[in-house]
């Protein structure tokens, strides 16, 4: 995942982003170090954080599709 990426980018400490995010700053290091994946809604708190989508963060390809409703 894109996650230490984004976060260098914003100029911002795990600890910091982990108080945003209201888990401990060891979870985010899980993260960013691949031992654990983000729940659901944590990777929606990132998406809208960081202003991409889930497919930036989780790097899949681009031009996937999506099924129609």
């Amino acid at each position: 995942m894109r996650l230490k990426e984004l976060r260098v980018d914003r100029d911002i400490t795990q600890k910091e982003l982990a108080e945003i995010l209201n888990i401990t700053q060891n979870t985010y290091s899980n993260y960013e170090n691949g031992k654990t994946e983000p729940t659901h809604e944590t990777l929606k708190k990132l998406c809208l954080f960081y202003n991409v989508s889930a497919d930036y963060i989780l790097e899949l390809p681009k031009g996937l599709n999506y099924p129609e409703r």
